[in-house]
C-alpha cells in the first residue's frame, strides 16, 4: 500500500497536462487587445470634433497586434507546414475555423479603416514608403466607405474579442475552460486592455477621458463576470468544485487575488476614478497594471485549466 501510495504521487506515473505554453496566453492577450482597440479606435471615430494623430493612427494597431499574436500561435503548433489547411474549408460549427477567418478579415477591415482616419499628409508619408498607386485607389476606397468600415470595425473587433475566450470554453472536458463566461469575460478584458494600451500613448485629454471612462466600465464588467464564473465552477458539480478550488485556495489563489483581481482591476479602476473626480493629473500607473492584470488572467486561466 505504501508503496502504490508513493508511485501515485509520481509524476513519472501520473504527469500533470502540459499542451500549451507561453504562446497561448500571449495569443490570447495580444489578440485580446487587438480586438479592444478595433472596438474602441470605432467609437472613438464616431464622435464629432479632431482627433489627435495617435487616434488617427490606432486602428491600424490592431493588425500590428494580431501579426504578433499569430506568431506566437505559430511557434505554438507542432505541425507548422500544415498551418495553411485552416483555410482550405470553413465549418461553421468549428470554433477555430471562426478563429483562423476572423483573423484573416481583421486586416482588409482594420487597415481600409486605418486609411480612411488618417489625414491626407499621413497618407502622403504612406505613399512614399509603399507602392503611390494601390495606397491612393485605396484610400478613395476607404473614404467612400467609411461610415461601413467603422461599423465592421467594431463588429469584427466584437467577434475576435470573444473568439480568444469561446476558443477555450469549447473544451468543455476541462472544468475551468467550460463556463459560456469566458467568451464575455475575454472581449470586456480585451477592451480594457485595449483602452490601456490606448491610454499608454499620446492622445489628447479628451481622448484619454473618454478610454478612461470606458475602461472603468470594462473593469466593473469584467469584476461582475468574475464573480459569475467562479459562482459557476462552485455550483456545477464536484469537477467544478475542483477548478474552483485552483482559484479559491489553490495553487493559483495567491496570483489571480494579488495579479488580476487586486492589481488589474481593483487599484487601477480606483486610481482612473479619483483622477476623475478629484481632476489629478493622469498617470501611467493605472494603465500600465491593467495590461499585467490582462495578460495575467490568461496566463493563469490557461496554466490552472491544465493542472
Amino acid at each position: 500500500m505504501t508503496e502504490i501510495d508513493i508511485a501515485r504521487h509520481s509524476l513519472l506515473i501520473d504527469p500533470q497536462l502540459h499542451v500549451w505554453g507561453w504562446e497561448i496566453p500571449a495569443y490570447l492577450f495580444l489578440g485580446g487587445m487587438a480586438a479592444g482597440l478595433m472596438f474602441l479606435s470605432s467609437l472613438l471615430h464616431a464622435r464629432a470634433g479632431e482627433r489627435s494623430r495617435t487616434a488617427r493612427w490606432l486602428p491600424l494597431a490592431a493588425p500590428a497586434l494580431v501579426s504578433l499574436g499569430m506568431l506566437a500561435l505559430f511557434l505554438d503548433l507542432a505541425l507548422k507546414t500544415h498551418v495553411w489547411r485552416f483555410y482550405l474549408a470553413f465549418r461553421w460549427t468549428s470554433p477555430m475555423s471562426w478563429g483562423a477567418w476572423i483573423l484573416l478579415v481583421v486586416y482588409p477591415v482594420s487597415i481600409l479603416f486605418g486609411l480612411a482616419t488618417l489625414a491626407d499628409a499621413d497618407v502622403a508619408a504612406l505613399a512614399q514608403r509603399l507602392p503611390r498607386r494601390t495606397v491612393r485607389a485605396l484610400r478613395e476606397l476607404a473614404l467612400r466607405r467609411a461610415r461601413g468600415l467603422r461599423i465592421a470595425n467594431l463588429v469584427v473587433g466584437v467577434g475576435l474579442g470573444g473568439y480568444t475566450g469561446v476558443l477555450l470554453s469549447t473544451l468543455g472536458a476541462r472544468a475551468l475552460w467550460g463556463s459560456a463566461l469566458l467568451g464575455p469575460l475575454f472581449l470586456v478584458s480585451g477592451i480594457s486592455t485595449g483602452a490601456a494600451l490606448a491610454m499608454l500613448l499620446r492622445v489628447s485629454p479628451e481622448e484619454r477621458a473618454f478610454l478612461a471612462r470606458a475602461d472603468v466600465h470594462a473593469m466593473g464588467l469584467e469584476l461582475a463576470l468574475l464573480s459569475f464564473f467562479l459562482v459557476g465552477l462552485v455550483t456545477s458539480g464536484e469537477a467544478g468544485r475542483a477548478a474552483a478550488g485552483m482559484l479559491l485556495g489553490g495553487p493559483f489563489t495567491a496570483p489571480f487575488w494579488a495579479l488580476v483581481v487586486v492589481a488589474g482591476l481593483v487599484v487601477p479602476s480606483s486610481l482612473e476614478l479619483l483622477e476623475r473626480r478629484l481632476h489629478l493629473p493622469a498617470t501611467r500607473v493605472a494603465p500600465a497594471l491593467v495590461l499585467v492584470g490582462g495578460f495575467a488572467l490568461r496566463w493563469i486561466l490557461v496554466a490552472a485549466g491544465q493542472s
